[in-house]
């Protein structure tokens, strides 16, 4: 068997039904939106409409609000960034930061910025400029003889924890 002789089972796709094409194709005259009123309509929602009942949405209470003020960040483990030291996508001189990360393809995008993790080893000494970090983890780099470096405030760090 090839791919060019592959095909779907029979019966396993539909043609498209042409709705408003006349009384004799069945879903002619309403076009299968059944006799007149507002859902016959194009443009309205009634989504939530109880008949004139309190809709559910209103009757529960409203809980929790939305901290304008918090920082989405990217979680990195010590893990990653030895492995990327192994592999060559980061040099054991450079200075880490979210912009070196994405560069070395352990992120895809620098969001806010990273907080740095402690699962995992690291065995090269390498200087962190990270948002936040755990506290395993800032002990792991200094015990390899790096630094990690806080770049926001240590309030905003917290909430984000």
């Amino acid at each position: 068997m090839k791919l060019n002789e592959l095909s779907d089972r029979p019966g396993s796709r539909h043609a498209r039904m042409r709705i408003g094409r006349g009384i004799g194709s069945g879903k002619g005259k309403t076009g299968g939106r059944g006799g007149k009123g507002q859902t016959a309509r194009t443009g309205v929602r009634i989504k939530g409409f109880e008949g004139g009942q309190m809709p559910l949405h209103r009757r529960l209470p409203k809980r929790g609000f939305n901290n304008i003020f918090r920082l989405k960040l990217n979680e990195v483990n010590l893990g990653r960034v030895q492995a990327a030291l192994d592999k060559g996508a980061l040099a054991a001189g450079e200075l880490v930061d979210a912009k070196a990360l994405v560069r070395a393809g352990i992120l895809r995008r620098a969001k806010d910025g990273v907080r740095l993790l402690g699962k995992g080893e690291i065995k090269a000494a390498l200087s962190f400029a990270v948002h936040g970090a755990s506290k395993s983890a800032v002990a792991a780099v200094e015990q390899a003889g790096g630094s990690v470096k806080i770049l926001a405030s240590q309030k905003a760090v917290e909430t984000t924890a």
